[in-house]
């Protein structure tokens, strides 16, 4: 039984989509005076600590400590390293003035952390025993970001700001943090059920001051790409320009080795993007404030109570740890379908006095707008598979969607006509040169997201040609529209 999933808007008018549903399903007000720094609603602020409860876990599971540092940093601090601060001068927002006077060392608000921690790096950090150094905090930070914003994904104030800091004895403990980092990744993005790539950037577009970046993107539903994740390795760079070094088992002294790891609330947009239909949010059993809504149904009449029934499910499938509401609004049972459906709730149970008399009840699935009929007696066991299945279908679904706009051509030619058709990614053979990368950003009028990582796959196949110096490719290069 059931409707047929709509996903007309939410292909051919996505931004539009996206700016509305924001909205309508209470996640963000972006009316707040100040363009770019919206206000979390209370539905949106639920689904995001949902998404941070399970961050935070990892963390614990993988040994990172909570730390909590100011907002301000100094400029004096904020100048130590040349390349972060020729990539951040322009968008940092100042604070020059302490009531009506000057500043004598001016402040910024920080757009990243690197530059308010690493002095406390040199401090904390004095021997090998007191490494690999593991913290993380969730903070906000800013960005006087120029472009269009749009909530979630391009804004001024990321309210939401994962970071995650380490330092360590060698370069391969670095990689293997890296690679930690991968692994943290790939969990959070199945609990979310959310397929991605990898990508490592090219030199000229990884982070300012690392060694090299890698970047974890998912496909919107435009064909445009959204980057969620991000992993740097720093080398010594940073540690050098703050003088942060341990004392070997020898008694010599070393420069750690650090790396940084970065999300945000653009984890939320991804879900709303990759999951949502025309009808609104479809969120993931893992993350909805509510995973079941009851809908009883009364009528005029009628010898059996709906409500109590309604409640008795309720009160055992909260037993069973299930996140439920009973919704007893005087309202059309159709008005309340509307309203649950547009705020993503994975499943509703629909309860009538034919239900009561029979001992069943109605399930509504979220994400294929279907449903069945179960045994009373059965229904916590039911809703737990059908959860599961949820999950299944979410990522699925999503992965071949993702999959079928991964496009591998061979010439420029081709490369545009991908672009023009259908969007998504294009893999192009490359020589590895800037130059000839950047001439492909050109006339693709696309962003080159680097080679696949891990770096074994980015080798291109025997005899292929960069299709800007006819030189032979070293790799496979992706490009894509970004957001």
């Amino acid at each position: 039984m059931g409707g047929k999933v709509k996903r007309e808007k939410w292909s051919e008018n996505f931004s539009e989509w996206y700016n509305e549903l924001i909205e309508t399903a209470g996640i963000q007000d972006k009316r707040y005076p100040v363009k770019g720094m919206n206000i979390w609603l209370p539905y949106g602020l639920k689904i995001m600590r949902n998404i941070e409860r399970f961050i935070h876990s990892e963390m614990e599971r993988t040994g990172h400590d909570e730390v909590l540092f100011p907002a301000l940093i100094p400029e004096t601090e904020f100048q130590k390293e040349a390349e972060h601060i020729k990539g951040f001068e322009g968008e940092v927002y100042w604070v020059t003035h302490a009531g009506l006077d000057p500043l004598d060392v001016r402040l910024i608000l920080r757009p990243t952390s690197e530059t308010a921690m690493y002095s406390m790096f040199s401090l904390w950090i004095r021997s090998h025993a007191d490494l690999p150094f593991k913290v993380y905090q969730i903070v906000n930070t800013y960005r006087y970001e120029t472009k269009h914003t749009r909530p979630l994904i391009r804004v001024r104030e990321i309210s939401r700001f994962f970071e995650a800091h380490t330092a360590h004895d060698s370069y391969e403990d670095a990689e293997r943090q890296i690679r930690e980092d991968l692994e943290i990744f790939d969990r959070l993005a199945k609990f979310l059920a959310i397929p991605y790539i990898v990508s490592k950037r090219p030199d000229w577009d990884k982070f300012p001051g690392a060694y090299y970046s890698l970047g974890a993107e998912v496909m919107m539903p435009d064909g445009r790409t959204l980057q969620i994740g991000t992993m740097h390795n720093y080398r010594q760079n940073f540690a050098k320009a703050y003088n942060i070094q341990y004392e070997t088992e020898e008694g010599e002294h070393e420069y750690v080795h650090q790396t940084t790891f970065g999300m945000s609330e653009r984890l939320l947009a991804a879900v709303m993007a990759i999951h949502g239909d025309d009808n609104g949010l479809v969120l993931p059993p893992t993350i909805a404030p509510i995973q079941v809504v009851i809908v009883p149904i009364p009528k005029k009449d009628a010898e059996v109570d709906v409500f109590a029934y309604a409640r008795e499910i309720a009160e055992e499938l909260r037993d069973a740890g299930i996140r439920v509401h009973v919704d007893e609004r005087d309202i059309r049972p159709g008005r309340k379908y509307y309203d649950w459906e547009l705020k993503g709730v994975p499943v509703r149970i629909e309860v009538g006095p034919k239900d009561v008399e029979g001992g069943k009840a109605v399930i509504a699935r979220r994400d294929t707008l279907t449903k069945e009929v179960v045994e009373r007696a059965e229904i916590v066991e039911a809703v737990r598979r059908t959860f599961d299945e949820i999950m299944e279908n979410l990522y699925n679904r999503a992965r071949e969607f993702l999959e079928s706009h991964i496009k591998r051509v061979d010439t420029i030619e081709e490369a545009k006509g991908v672009f023009e058709n259908r969007r998504g990614i294009v893999e192009i053979p490359w020589c590895g040169e800037e130059e000839c990368g950047l001439k492909m950003e050109e006339e693709l009028d696309a962003k080159m997201l680097g080679i696949p990582y891990p770096e074994e796959t980015a080798k291109a196949p025997e005899g292929k040609k960069c299709p800007v110096c006819g030189r032979e490719a070293k790799f496979i290069a992706r490009f894509a529209r970004t957001y």
